[in-house]
């Protein structure tokens, strides 16, 4: 069953977690639905290993063939690798950044994306659905290049992609954070690697905080709810060294093997079989 983070009589947002069996083969990721008086978005879809799982619970809600847009916050496999299958079985229209626009098709079959993308300026802007408007927020490298985060100004929640991340899944991810301490410790080494740096952090924060936010909700893991614990979400953000901030050059060397000529023709046979 889907997580319900709010609903009143026009406007519903639903989050559907752990939609891909632990098996080590992939990451737990959250798929999300907004609707707004009869109109309905996808937030972050998913690849294709959540997909019929997803199609199917979605379809209690709300009809899939209505569907009018797919809003993808960038374009890893994890967002947007089942966009085919989309596609195929609605009429939405996937939004994304101007960025991934014509690297989206690589998803579908040739044609199937034709007149079906709606990129987004770098700039961001506002996104009717319904009687409401979805503001698509400039994250750039909050982890890639082109990447927008979505805020719904009816619920007042953030949906922020990768930021916010936590390494939790099953009845952790399902549970809202209210304490941010404890839960720094599953965040802290996804941020620091796959956020580009702690600029661009800040820069994030200072548009963030002018929101009222009644909770952040990320791709991976558990929400973040209520004014204590977003606003030390942005604290420790807005201070995290992350991604070209921890590099040296030490991340910089040429593997041993790659300097004797005669080694490097050997290398990928030897090294892949662990001699």
């Amino acid at each position: 069953m889907p997580i319900e983070l709010y609903r009143d009589e026009n406007h519903a947002c639903l989050m559907f977690t752990d939609l891909v069996e632990e098996d080590g083969q992939a990451v737990q990721s959250n798929q999300f639905l907004i609707v707004d008086h009869g109109q309905g978005a996808v937030l972050d879809p998913g690849g294709n290993l959540a997909f019929n799982e997803l199609f199917l619970s979605l379809s209690r809600f709300f009809p899939p063939q209505q569907l009018s847009y797919l809003l993808a916050s960038h374009a890893d496999p994890d967002i947007i690798a089942s966009l085919d299958r989309w596609l195929t079985s609605t009429q939405a229209t996937l939004v994304i950044s101007r960025v991934w626009e014509r690297f989206a098709p690589h998803f579908t079959k040739a044609g199937k994306s034709e007149g079906r993308v709606l990129g987004v300026p770098d700039a961001g802007g506002l996104l009717p659905l319904g009687r409401c408007e979805l503001a698509l927020l400039p994250a750039h490298f909050l982890h890639a290049e082109g990447n927008f985060h979505f805020w719904d100004p009816v619920s007042r929640i953030l949906f922020t992609g990768d930021l916010g991340v936590s390494m939790v899944s099953g009845a952790q991810a399902a549970r809202p954070v209210t304490d941010l301490k404890p839960h720094i410790a599953t965040m802290q080494g996804f941020h620091r690697r796959y956020m580009v740096s702690n600029k661009v952090l800040r820069l994030w924060v200072r548009m963030a905080r002018r929101l009222p936010i009644a909770m952040l909700v990320p791709q991976h893991g558990a929400p973040i709810q209520g004014r204590q614990a977003i606003a030390d979400f942005f604290d420790w953000v807005e201070h995290l060294q992350a991604g070209i901030d921890l590099l040296d050059d030490r991340a910089y060397q040429l593997p041993s093997a790659a300097i004797d000529v005669g080694a490097h023709r050997q290398w990928p046979a030897r090294r892949m079989a662990g001699t």
